[in-house]
């Protein structure tokens, strides 16, 4: 499928995108698949597993403890049954929502689980941030105290953000959908893009001043890589759907 190039006299009124979807080109389900549905499942297992974001330091730091299996198998019982009952977002039996200009209640299952993947995604981008800085600032790796100390006070900014509706996809109404998983889903690629290559990086150069300036340089340029292409409609889920017809939201 192709989707349609802008011209750039008309990328005020979406964000800069240059590609976009046409609603009336996608195809309409009236039900999802269960390979659709179970392959979003290993999504919100991974979502809620790291939300203890200190022990998820930890277990790239030192691999899996018993308390993280522990963790694990609460994870997998508590979405398995929720996937079961259709409240987790993609999960569903079938499509929530149709069209998304029109003005429908957000389910509660959608708002909690979106506000806990911005959460994360908030929180690991800026403490990675932070604690490079610092280690380029002043040549010490102060990281995991980083996540001790202020993971849980930004996460829960968020949940309360997300509470009060003020995030993309969270909000009371379903009616900005088809511009809102924008924002979302551009985030998710930028930090799921850039947190394996810090990783990796961090395994592999040493703990040095100058090693950790390449960390941070790499860390930010990669946010900002992907979030340009999102920004321009250049990844999956990051196109504006137009408005007018008939569509259904992942």
């Amino acid at each position: 499928m192709s989707w349609p190039l802008l011209p750039p006299s008309y990328e005020q009124t979406i964000g800069h995108a240059r590609r976009v979807e046409l609603a009336s080109d996608r195809r309409i389900r009236t039900r999802n698949k269960v390979r659709y549905r179970l392959a979003h499942w290993p999504i919100w297992i991974f979502v809620f597993f790291i939300a203890p974001g200190p022990m998820t330091f930890v277990l790239f730091e030192h691999g899996f403890h018993r308390w993280m299996l522990l963790w694990l198998a609460v994870v997998l019982t508590g979405t398995g049954i929720a996937g079961l009952r259709g409240r987790l977002p993609g999960v569903e039996p079938a499509p929530y929502i149709l069209r998304f200009t029109e003005d429908r209640p957000n389910p509660l299952y959608r708002r909690v689980c979106y506000t806990l993947a911005w959460s994360e995604t908030i929180a690991f981008a800026v403490l990675n941030i932070a604690g490079l800085a610092y280690a380029v600032y002043s040549g010490e790796w102060k990281l995991r105290q980083m996540y001790d100390a202020a993971y849980f006070p930004i996460v829960v900014t968020i949940w309360i953000l997300g509470a009060l509706g003020y995030l993309p996809r969270v909000k009371a109404s379903t009616q900005g959908e088809g511009h809102e998983r924008r924002f979302f889903y551009g985030s998710v690629w930028a930090v799921c893009i850039a947190q394996p290559i810090l990783w990796g990086l961090w395994k592999w150069l040493p703990h040095t001043r100058s090693a950790d300036i390449v960390k941070l340089v790499a860390f930010l340029g990669v946010l900002v890589w992907v979030g340009h292409l999102s920004r321009r409609g250049l990844l999956p889920r990051t196109r504006p759907i137009l408005p007018g017809e008939v569509i259904v939201s992942d």
